[in-house]
């Protein structure tokens, strides 16, 4: 196997500053939208990096929930990013969408969301998901699958005829950007990257050697 003759050139399209909105997440959602159009497979998949309790970086991917003054997810404020967000709350976002040949990074501080918030979307989640919200204890060492499946059993029994309520170890984070990048793929590797970042409060636009 030869891992390193594997390429592609990229040739879709093209992307300038007189492309893109001065609000980049205003530019976020038009791709977005592009994203989906395309039927982009997992399409809110995203890359989450976080600092490890370590000082090394650590990432997953997860699923974006939502985009208003920043980037919306969920999970176990216990699990490994939950400790790691809560030491430190400088994170990362990536996302690519091989179908257009873009990319979009993203950086900032995270901060929880509102108790409210986290309910609605919670309850909006299917029965099964909701369950196993208070099922897993997320990044913790279990002995087997055995484990998972008869804390199953013993939450489903708990909650047998009664409302199901949030655990209040689960919930939102927003992540608010102070730098994206939007890229867009080129032929030769010679590929457009248009870079916001925040400076005093307004957002300043560069382009980015390929």
């Amino acid at each position: 196997m030869n891992i390193s003759a594997i390429r592609k050139d990229y040739t879709i399209k093209s992307l300038d500053i007189s492309d893109v909105n001065i609000d980049p997440i205003v530019q976020f959602k038009a791709w977005f939208e592009e994203a989906l159009k395309a039927q982009v497979l997992e399409v809110n998949a995203m890359t989450v990096s976080t600092i490890g309790l370590d000082g090394a970086p650590n990432a997953r991917i997860l699923l974006l929930k939502g985009v208003d003054t920043g980037f919306v997810f969920f999970t176990n404020y216990t699990s490994e990013k939950g400790k790691e967000l809560e030491n430190n709350n400088a994170a990362s976002l990536t996302f690519f969408w091989p179908e257009l040949e873009r990319q979009v990074r993203v950086r900032g501080k995270v901060e929880k969301v509102i108790e409210e918030e986290s309910d609605t979307y919670f309850f909006s989640r299917p029965i099964g998901s909701q369950i196993g919200a208070w099922v897993s204890p997320q990044s913790q060492k279990i002995s087997s699958r055995e484990t998972i499946n008869e804390r199953q059993l013993e939450i489903q029994k708990q909650f047998e005829g009664k409302a199901i309520v949030r655990p209040p170890h689960w919930g939102g984070y927003r992540l608010m950007p102070n730098a994206m990048e939007f890229w867009q793929g080129r032929p030769s590797r010679l590929h457009d990257r248009i870079k916001y970042e925040l400076v005093d409060g307004e957002w300043s636009l560069n382009r980015l050697a390929p």
